[in-house]
């Protein structure tokens, strides 16, 4: 066998792994969003007499998306999330890059130990922290309010705050200095010059902060414990579980129901999400 031959043979071996592996991973990925599409049109009787994988009699069967927004009270859920999403996004990206202003602009004794102590956090699961904050928020009577829940998810974002660094850094200091010459005060020189500047990096922190806690689940069924009042979209569809089963034609119709935002929000602001990540992506 010649060498071109084997070349040709080598690279055609290599070829098939390539596209094999992103076949295999495309096909991982959209197997559950299918059979959840399958499940949430099929009727009860249907459900329980088919597989996963047999696709519904018909696509016009709009039951269970009614059963789903009326029993798991879908409408109250979405204000909550709608309401906890504005604050929670608005908190985080203030915060974390006010921090980030503090610790990149102001050399002081201790900036290194904060930024140690910060990277320390991050490695900690928050699970483990779960006892001492609950502590917190009864001892504040915050169990069971919807404010205190939104200051709770506004805490600390590590990660929002190291973006937020790594964009300062790059953003020469003779901004500021040009600023405070001209009479601006420290808080008009972020407000004023540096924040507009950091907007990729705001659609990021957005971006991660708004997925996290769209689709929170623990927090929000540990600290919202009013189901019918307080109740979010991550935790609605609980209503379709129990001892004696689970309503996976329900629970599938409002999976989806619950995708349709997120979807909307993509599709307008793709433009937006791509530029911000590619932009706001933490720089070695």
């Amino acid at each position: 066998m010649t060498r071109s031959k084997r070349a040709a043979i080598k690279k055609f071996v290599w070829s098939l792994i390539r596209y094999g592996t992103l076949l295999a991973g495309a096909i991982v990925s959209v197997l559950p969003v299918v059979v959840c599409v399958f499940t949430a049109f099929k009727t009860p009787e249907e459900y329980a007499s088919t597989s996963v994988m047999s696709p519904p009699n018909s696509f016009l069967y709009f039951n269970n998306f009614i059963e789903a927004w009326q029993k798991a009270n879908m409408g109250v859920a979405f204000r909550n999330s709608a309401i906890i999403l504005v604050f929670v996004l608005i908190g985080s990206v203030l915060s974390g890059s006010m921090l980030a202003y503090v610790l990149s602009r102001f050399k002081f004794p201790g900036n290194g130990f904060i930024r140690n102590l910060f990277l320390f956090a991050a490695l900690l699961p928050g699970i483990a922290m779960q006892v001492s904050v609950y502590q917190i928020m009864y001892s504040l009577g915050w169990i069971n309010s919807l404010p205190g829940y939104i200051v709770m998810m506004c805490g600390t974002d590590i990660m929002s705050i190291y973006i937020f660094i790594q964009f300062f850094e790059n953003i020469s200091t003779s901004l500021d200095e040009s600023a405070i010459m001209d009479g601006c005060t420290y808080f008009g020189v972020f407000f004023r010059v540096l924040l507009p500047l950091l907007k990729p990096a705001v659609i990021t922190v957005m971006i991660l902060k708004g997925v996290g806690t769209y689709n929170e689940y623990y927090a929000a069924n540990l600290y919202l414990q009013d189901k019918n009042n307080l109740v979010t979209v991550a935790t609605s569809l609980f209503k379709f579980t129990g001892p004696l089963g689970n309503q996976y034609n329900y629970i599938c119709a409002g999976v989806i129901i619950t995708m349709i935002p997120a979807l909307l929000i993509f599709i307008l602001c793709q433009k937006q999400i791509y530029s911000g990540l590619t932009q706001g992506a933490v720089k070695g």
